[in-house]
């Protein structure tokens, strides 16, 4: 009977208003949740019968319709190690179980999420504010991201070990009209454990283009005079005709190598040994190549001019504090001027995101019409860019929702009249036979 008809579908209209109204609810709840991800609500009609001389009343439904490959507003944020993503994609996080003397065990599932706001807990993970900690490719002690796995990234390198001088690079200008000589310049040279030492090294003119070099390292435990070694000036075969780089290395004293040869655009560099109290160490000194206008130059003028100084040692190094690149690398940064990276951060992409489960916490897994979850370097296979110090902020709009709201409220409000009108006309087929 179509009264009956009436009544039921007025009766599926409530209770697909009433879900309306609760996707509405949770979007408005959850407007400021970062990396939220809003819940529409889509309607579908079932069709009792339905031709050309007859219709039935039918039913609604309420199904969700999910927004969560939808992109939120990115803004920037106070915390240094804040992640948003622009574009498609979701970071891969693990969520803890429990833990094991005192350390977290993680669940064997794969999590993932829109939610990167990640700072350190106390014990080194990036965790986001929902708990769930961020995955990333292990990195080699060449920064390298090992992309076979995916592990929960943790800060446990606090140290930066010292690195001991193996190179000093010296350019320089030797002046040509120079009056007065010797003229002098130190270099600084690290040993094994990090400790600063100084090298001494005295250029005196010796004749038309030609220059001898002392070296000379105070705090050696064995000798303090490294040696002497000549310079010329020009080519090798007629120094006395210069254009003002090196042409060729003369006999040496003491403890400096020469190199084997000087032939044009071979390096123009000598060694030499020091001893720190940890054993012979060997320092290069590069000063440039044969016959290029680069390194260690004679030129005119009357002052010696020092270009570039630097080597290649490292000093001992603290735990400063912990960055994220646009290309995803995490790395540590010491107060010795140096960071090493430890990982990086994948983004993970699916074919249909729209079907993935939602979990608690902004967190999704993956079901089989999302379709596999496919690994890959940011900005790179259709996945988004990282935008590093920012987070992606839900993406409901107020407006928008109470909108929504006032709809939902006066389409339910629509169907108790409809309810109420049907039960009149019932109670009036019933009074019929009084």
């Amino acid at each position: 009977m179509s009264l009956f008809g009436s009544l039921t579908a007025a009766i599926s209209g409530l209770t697909a208003q009433s879900k309306a109204l609760g996707d509405i609810s949770d979007n408005v709840a959850n407007s400021q949740t970062i990396g939220y991800k809003r819940v529409d609500t889509n309607f579908v009609s079932y069709i009792t019968q339905s031709n050309a001389t007859v219709n039935e009343p039918g039913a609604v439904i309420a199904r969700p319709d999910y927004t969560n490959a939808v992109q939120g507003t990115i803004e920037q944020a106070e915390q240094p190690l804040a992640l948003a993503i622009g574009g498609q994609g979701f970071f891969s996080v693990a969520l803890a179980k429990g833990t094991t003397n005192g350390q977290p065990v993680f669940d064997e599932r794969q999590f993932f999420t829109r939610a990167g706001d990640v700072s350190l807990d106390k014990d080194g993970y990036l965790v986001n504010g929902a708990g769930y900690y961020l995955q990333g490719w292990p990195a080699d002690a060449a920064g390298n991201p090992d992309r076979t796995i995916l592990n929960p990234i943790r800060l446990n390198q606090q140290v930066f070990n010292p690195v001991a001088t193996t190179k000093i690079d010296l350019a320089a200008n030797l002046p040509a009209d120079a009056t007065t000589t010797p003229v002098t310049t130190q270099a600084q040279v690290y040993d094994s454990l990090g400790r600063l030492h100084t090298v001494n090294l005295t250029f005196t003119n010796a004749g038309t283009n030609a220059w001898t070099l002392d070296l000379s390292v105070p705090d050696d435990v064995n000798a303090a005079a490294r040696g002497t070694v000549g310079l010329r000036f020009g080519t090798a075969a007629s120094p006395t005709v210069t254009d003002g780089t090196i042409g060729a290395f003369t006999a040496a004293t003491g403890s400096v190598t020469l190199p084997a040869s000087s032939a044009t655009g071979d390096p123009a560099s000598i060694s030499f040994t020091a001893d720190f109290g940890q054993g012979a160490q060997t320092v290069k000194l590069a000063l440039g190549q044969f016959g290029k206008a680069q390194g260690l130059t004679q030129y005119s003028g009357t002052d010696f001019s020092v270009r570039n100084n630097a080597q290649d040692g490292v000093p001992l190094g603290a735990y400063s504090d912990l960055s994220i690149r646009a290309n995803g690398d995490v790395a540590v940064n010491y107060d010795n001027g140096q960071s090493r990276v430890i990982a990086r951060v994948p983004l993970v992409a699916f074919n249909d995101p729209e079907k993935l489960q939602r979990l608690d916490g902004q967190a999704f897994m993956r079901t089989p019409e999302s379709g596999e979850a496919r690994v890959t370097d940011a900005a790179s296979n259709g996945v988004g860019k990282l935008v590093t110090g920012s987070i992606e902020r839900s993406n409901v709009d107020i407006a928008t929702e109470f909108t929504k709201l006032i709809v939902a409220q006066r389409a339910y409000s629509a169907n108790t009249k409809v309810v109420s009108a049907t039960d009149e006309l019932l109670q009036d087929t019933i009074n019929m036979r009084r």
